[in-house]
């Protein structure tokens, strides 16, 4: 179908959870699911970033319902109460966007003794999921997009090393947790298909995203006119965290949108109008992801596919096809 970036159908209907909604990325899907109606909630663990957020929207949307879901990934005890406290009944897309990066070494870990990145951006959102479900199995026919990156490409998991403990490399680890992520979100669709349920699971990527090619916006964004300057030549082949939210819209939005597909930007995965895109054979591994998986399940202690097993009144446990 014909896809306008700037008028994706209305979503007055639905309801949206964007996980780090305050700000980058997930700002800016937040701001787009607005503009086409949706009710957002911004998932985040700064109430103050949060509610600038919300102004930012409102400021551009003045009829936006916004509202804030305390959300910290890193704190796996904390997300049945962040999802217990989810201000509505239903929930018809999880955006799960959030996630930390780090620059320079030291290896960190968080209180519960895992890798950091690792936890925040795979682990965390793998137990969200599961806390999610009864919202999601509350709505007809939920989405749940994972956020990839261009950084999971060229990464490969060491099943035996999932936290990096042996070989730490912060460029490496921020990968392979976008790769674990990936893995999770086409997994989480194999075990939705075959419980029966409604639910469906996709990944976009925002391709080549840069701060100086991204819009300002009061309070959340700042991008001064040097900085737009020194930014343009880039612009021939990457684009701004505007643009680089496109693909998670359409994902979310475009009704012919499927599980398990991956979407991504036009142009050499970087930049331009979102499309499908197939997705490299190392991220939809069903043999490396249900290792993953199991891993995950011990580490997390849910199960995010469970609930959706129960909703059918099937057993616990492995369903994959």
């Amino acid at each position: 179908m014909s896809w306008n970036v700037r008028r994706p159908p209305r979503a007055e209907h639905l309801t949206a959870l964007v996980t780090g909604g305050n700000a980058s990325i997930g700002y800016f899907i937040a701001e787009q699911l607005a503009e086409a109606g949706a009710t957002v909630v911004l998932g985040s663990r700064n109430p103050a970033k949060a509610a600038a957020a919300g102004t930012a929207i409102r400021a551009r949307v003045p009829q936006a319902h916004v509202h804030h879901m305390p959300l910290d990934l890193a704190d796996l005890s904390s997300l049945k109460t962040s999802a217990d406290g989810f201000p509505l009944d239903r929930l018809d897309v999880a955006v799960l966007n959030a996630g930390i990066a780090f620059d320079d070494p030291p290896r960190r870990e968080n209180a519960a003794g895992h890798e950091a990145m690792f936890a925040t951006n795979h682990l965390g959102h793998f137990a969200l999921t599961h806390w999610l479900a009864p919202l999601l199995t509350a709505a007809p026919a939920a989405r749940v997009i994972t956020m990839g990156s261009f950084a999971a490409r060229t990464e490969r998991l060491d099943l035996d090393d999932l936290q990096c403990t042996r070989s730490y490399d912060p460029k490496q680890t921020y990968g392979r947790s976008k790769l674990a992520q990936m893995s999770f979100a086409f997994e989480l669709d194999r075990r939705l298909r075959a419980a029966g349920s409604t639910c469906q699971s996709l990944v976009a990527h925002p391709g080549g995203a840069l701060d100086s090619l991204t819009p300002t916006r009061p309070g959340v964004h700042t991008n001064p006119l040097p900085r737009r300057l020194l930014g343009l030549p880039a612009g021939v082949v990457l684009q701004g965290k505007d643009a680089g939210a496109w693909p998670a819209i359409r994902a979310a939005l475009d009704p012919t949108a499927r599980g398990s597909q991956m979407w991504g930007p036009r142009v050499f995965g970087l930049r331009g109008h979102p499309r499908p895109e197939p997705p490299q054979p190392h991220m939809t591994d069903p043999t490396t992801a249900a290792h993953l998986w199991n891993a995950s399940v011990k580490l997390t202690g849910v199960d995010p596919a469970a609930p959706f097993q129960a909703e059918r009144g099937l057993p616990e446990g492995d369903l994959r096809p």
